[in-house]
């Protein structure tokens, strides 16, 4: 073999397991011991060692606490006019307070990766059972699992305790699905009961290396007995038990350790998804930029002016500066250097440090607010809505675009069987009950020479039935407690009932019981089943050619007593048409249109008779494609595509999916709201329109407009599409036509295909995107999983730049959910997969609508109002120091005292707003969910547009100006002590302090719509607090402190009387403009919010009155 540099990586694409540790007989194959990790499972992030430094490294990385890292780091080289401590105690605030949350979330995952790991696990070792724990487990060992016990890692089933070799499994910790999944144990193993014989087995297993796929796994198992050659099985994810799952109606298995620790699929799919940000969280970084060159420019034209004015030598340095002569003996333009940055330090209050750290508790704790809505708990789950990313909950307020899935989300995903079509003849069962004769059939269609043909009917009937209760994964199950609820009781005595992961089959399986065949049971890979004669059949199940989303179709290969081997198969009209020889296709595809227009979900059944030759050619196919370790789907869809072809049509069945409660009425509110809401499903194009007629995504006034196969196979893609443009482009000023588009997946394919040869070909997508502009809703049917994301990712990138949100309930939605802005995922019957991989998890998609225009609306204008507030009371702040430079020489003196500066941002504004920020209601929820309308005010992020922080930064100003020149003005005349006592620079400072204090928090009191007792608590607290802190920081309460500078300064001024009148007045000028915008603005333009709010007063009158 070739050497390997130092370093290189080592790729293997295949792992070679030896069971038991046990080298290959000699001659077989090359021993290659590899190595792999233990079992340990780490969750943490930090060791005790490197928390700090890490911890550190990763917030420093954030632009802001970098920049505060700066200035902080700049105040102890230089000499600056504030000292270090101004910078570096909020900064220390904020990455402590973040380092010891960080700490604590991630001292709780090591408590759990510890019980984890120290897990007993039995293990069996030269024919012994040996207890040990979880982590102490390698690749190779073999692992006895009792009942009710959780796999510690990936194993491969060698036996099991039931005779079949079969084991029964739920996933619930892995995807939710709380249904037992049946695994299989290798044949040439399954028969090994104890100990010694599973430690007698000399065999090795390949595979692939480790993925996150949960449902896919390629390996075979080499078997070596004696001197013979190995016996070759393969090995497919029915064959692995995953980590975290659980053994249930099984004593004990035998199973053998592939993937270890955080190679395991449950540790690769911990991986964190793309980090989405909100736009907010963009809108916060550009005024942040704006803030910064706001800052560089002050300190620019500061330095600027102070060498200016010391141009002239009477206005040099004072001689009594000791600094003066080193100083002068510096280059200027270190000098001018310096100053610029004693500038910036003097004025970086205009970036607020803390603002950051605010947003990041205000989005944590709103969080809850979802979690604790009892009105979005289900009682039939047991659970209420879920968050999983709290940094987009402002972006529930933005959405513009709404992507639903149609099975599961807008209906029930709870079948009932409603009707089959037999050759052309109707059978619609009676609920009435589960006898067994002919009156439970209803035989439609007109069939009038009906006894002409009666034996072909019978074979042809017959035939259908067997189908539909062999071609199936259900299983059956006995009387027993699932998720502690009894099933299948019935009249005293326990009866059998059905389950699998797909309701669907469920629900076909039940309707031919009710038709008077039974499926039984599946034992010893015989399939029983009891006829209408309540004679029992068997059939032996040689092959399952599993349901995929791609071929949309499912068979089975039996043998029945007689020695026949049939092929059975279910699946999609669109995948069994086209490969029938025979039967009466006309009639059953007009019944599956006319079922499908009524929202039925219809499904083909079609069969074939196997020649002996042909079995032994399609087992060869299937074996040979099952035994690739790699492209193994590829091969076996190849095989699948040879053996399901040349069907004898049998007929067709119907299926009723119920819509979800309210989900009309959701869709409704969103449309109100100004979402526009696209249904993206797998159905076929008939069913999915009427459940989109039926949710009220389409009215009956809705002109629908078609972009399909049927549609483009008669015109070209390029006319079909120009001729759509100008259809809704003509009644484009008619607003009172409504257009809804219906476009399948094959079209979409094409339109969304690169550029293709001859002109104008590049541009389908805008044109299509122009078409969906002015559609109010659209249909897309037919929809592979990945052609769901790139609908969302079109939308996303087309130029408006639209907020998208996805929401489904199966895998098949997970690509969707993490492609849009927002996914949400339902807590559906088709496993949890959507909901764990979703930013918040809903239980029904009626809880949408609260989710969005309640929680959404709130979460949004609170964060919009805390982000413009810091700006605004930053500038209120810094602004005053900026004038007060023009009045010392621009000697970079301070305005404020250190104390001040320091907590004004943690201690005397900061709580306040994080209340309003939590708690603010500008209109009641009743008002919000009665009128939908209302989300169109805060669409397209109005309250975070650059006019709007405009105007808060101009308000900024203006009060700013108004501190300071009103304070300047008003001592002019500088004898205002009663004791004729002149006030002192400090005394100035700390009276325009006060002033911004009290102005800044009672403009948030002004704002603040909803009062309870703790907003009252925490503003009124807080400016308590400052005159309680002013009196201790002067020496007045606390001696003490009797801190030189700001001894009885604070006293002092309250001392006197035009003080308090001067308090008082610069506070009502401050707050003056903003009261008159708002009357002025209410009055003569109000929003549909200020309207509502004005209607929510109207009846609290009323109401007090009576």
């Amino acid at each position: 073999a070739a050497r390997r540099c130092v370093g290189e990586e080592i790729w293997v694409d295949s792992r070679t397991v030896y069971i038991g540790h046990k080298e290959p007989p000699p001659g077989a194959e090359a021993y290659i011991p590899q190595r792999y990790p233990d079992n340990r499972i780490v969750s943490s992030k930090y060791t005790f060692w490197n928390f700090i430094p890490k911890n550190l490294f990763e917030q420093f990385r954030r632009i802001a606490n970098f920049y505060f890292l700066v200035i902080f780091l700049v105040q102890l080289i230089i000499d600056t006019p504030t000292s270090p401590v101004t910078s570096g105690l909020p900064l220390f605030f904020v990455i402590t307070v973040t380092a010891i949350k960080q700490g604590y979330e991630d001292w709780l995952r090591h408590k759990a990766d510890c019980s984890i790991n120290e897990c007993p696990v039995d293990v069996v070792q030269q024919g012994k059972v040996v207890r040990t724990q979880s982590h102490k487990l390698r690749v190779g060992d073999i692992v006895v699992v009792k009942e009710d016990e959780t796999f510690p890692c990936d194993l491969i089933l060698l036996s099991s305790s039931r005779s079949d070799g079969t084991c029964y499994v739920t996933t619930t910790s892995l995807d939710g699905e709380s249904s037992h999944k049946t695994y299989y144990a290798i044949p040439d193993t399954m028969a090994f009961r104890t100990e010694q014989e599973v430690d007698s087995l000399h065999a090795t297993i390949e595979c692939e290396q480790p993925q996150p796929d949960l449902y896919k796994f390629v390996g075979r198992i080499n078997i070596y007995k004696d001197k013979e050659e190995p016996v070759a099985r393969p090995l497919g994810a029915e064959n692995l038990l995953l980590r975290g799952a659980t053994l249930k109606n099984t004593q004990h298995i035998y199973a053998v350790a592939v993937y270890t620790g955080m190679e395991t699929k449950m540790a690769l799919n911990y991986q964190s998804k793309s980090q989405k940000r909100s736009a907010v969280e963009k809108s916060m970084n550009a005024f942040l930029i704006v803030y910064l060159c706001i800052l560089i420019s002050k300190a620019v034209i500061n330095t600027v002016l102070k060498y200016a004015w010391q141009w002239s030598p009477d206005r040099d340095e004072p001689w009594y500066n000791h600094r003066t002569e080193h100083e002068r003996q510096r280059h200027v333009v270190i000098r001018a250097f310096t100053d610029f940055l004693a500038f910036m330090v003097l004025f970086n209050y205009i970036i607020p440090v803390s603002m950051y750290v605010t947003v990041e508790m205000q989005k944590f704790l709103g969080s809850y607010f979802i979690s604790w809505d009892e009105e979005m708990f289900d009682e039939e789950l047991g659970e209420g809505a879920q968050v999983n990313t709290s940094d987009l909950n402002e972006e529930l307020g933005q959405v513009e675009y709404v992507f639903t899935d149609k099975t599961g989300t807008l209906t029930e995903n709870n079948m009932e069987f409603i009707e089959c079509c037999v050759d052309g003849n109707v059978y619609i069962p009676h609920s009435s009950g589960t006898r067994k004769s002919d009156e439970h059939c209803t035989y439609g269609s007109g069939n009038k020479d009906y006894c002409a043909f009666c034996l072909s009917l019978q074979e042809y009937e017959d035939l259908f039935f067997r189908a539909l209760c062999l071609c199936h994964t259900v299983q059956v199950k006995e009387e027993e407690t699932v998720d502690g609820i009894k099933r299948g009781i019935h009249q005293g005595r326990p009866t059998s009932f059905y389950i699998s992961s797909s309701p669907d089959e469920v629900a076909l399986v039940e309707g031919m019981k009710r038709l008077g065949y039974t499926y039984l049971r599946l034992k010893d890979n015989y399939m029983e089943i009891l006829n209408k004669d309540d004679e029992i059949e068997r059939f032996e199940l040689l092959h399952v050619l599993n349901f995929d989303s791609v071929r949309r179709r499912m068979s089975v290969i039996v043998k029945s007593s007689s020695g026949d081997y049939l092929l059975f198969c279910k699946g999609a009209d669109s995948s069994i048409f086209p490969r029938v020889v025979s039967g009466k296709v006309e009639q059953v595809k007009a019944r599956v249109e006319q079922n499908a227009v009524e929202g039925l979900r219809t499904l083909c059944v079609a069969y074939r008779r196997l020649s002996q030759s042909e079995y032994q050619e399609a087992c060869h196919h299937l074996m040979e494609a099952k035994l690739a370790l790699q492209d193994r789907e590829q091969r076996l869809a190849q095989a699948y595509d040879i053996i399901e072809r040349d069907f004898v049509l049998l007929g067709a069945t119907a299926v009723e999916d119920r819509l979800q409660e309210k989900a009309a009425d959701t869709i409704e509110s969103l449309h109100k709201a100004g979402m526009k809401v696209w249904v993206l499903t797998g159905d076929k194009m008939e069913t999915a329109a009427a459940t989109c007629y039926a949710s009220k995504l389409f009215r009956r006034t809705t002109q629908i407009l078609e972009l399909t196969k049927k549609r483009t196979e008669e015109q070209s893609l390029h006319d079909v599409l120009f001729e759509l443009n100008r259809t809704v482009l003509r009644h484009r000023s008619f607003n009172c036509l409504d257009f809804g588009l219906i476009i399948d997946g094959a079209t979409l394919s094409a339109v969304l295909k690169p550029n293709q040869e001859g002109a104008g070909h590049g541009n389908y997508r805008e044109i299509f995107l122009e078409i969906c502009r002015n559609c109010s809703a659209v249909l897309c049917c037919r929809m592979a999983p990945l052609q769901k994301a790139q609908i969302v990712k079109l939308i996303k990138a087309s130029k408006e730049h639209p907020i998208t949100l996805a929401i489904g309930d199966g895998a098949n939605d997970v690509s969707m959910i993490l492609e849009a802005h927002v996914g949400i995922g339902i807590m559906g019957k088709e496993g949890r997969q959507a909901a764990r991989n979703s930013d918040y998890a809903i239980p029904k998609f009626k809880h949408l609508k609260k989710m969005l225009l309640v929680h959404g609306h709130y979460y949004y204008i609170r964060i919009a109002e805390l982000v413009q507030y810091f700006f605004y009371k930053n500038v209120c702040f810094i602004f005053p120091q900026f004038l007060y430079q023009f009045f010392c020489g621009f000697s970079q003196q301070p305005l404020y005292d250190t104390a001040y500066l320091t907590l004004y941002n943690i201690s005397f504004t900061s709580l306040p707003i994080l209340l309003y920020s939590l708690v603010e209601q500008h209109v009641s929820m009743d008002t919000l969910k009665r009128e939908p309308s209302l989300y169109r005010d805060i669409a397209k992020n109005s309250l975070l547009r650059w006019p709007v922080f405009l105007y808060w930064t101009c308000l900024g100003v203006f009060d700013a100006v108004v501190f300071f020149f009103g304070a300047y003005f008003l001592f002019d005349n500088t004898t205002f002590t009663s004791n004729g006592q002149m006030f002192g620079n400090w005394t100035f400072g700390t009276l325009i302090f006060t002033v911004l204090v009290f102005t800044v928090t009672l403009k948030l009191a002004l704002d603040t719509h909803h009062w309870t007792w703790i907003n009252h608590f925490v503003i009124w607290g807080s400016l308590l607090f400052y005159v309680i802190f002013s009196l201790l920081w002067g020496g007045i309460i606390w001696p003490f402190l009797n801190y030189q500078r700001m001894y009885y300064v604070f006293m002092q001024m309250l001392s006197s009387g035009p003080a308090w009148l001067s308090i008082i007045l610069l506070i009502t000028v401050s707050l003056l403009p903003d009261v008159i915008k708002k009357v002025l603005c209410r009055a003569m333009c109000p929003t549909a919010t200020e309207r509502a709010q004005v209607q929510c007063w109207h009846h609290l009158h009323m109401k007090l009155e009576v």
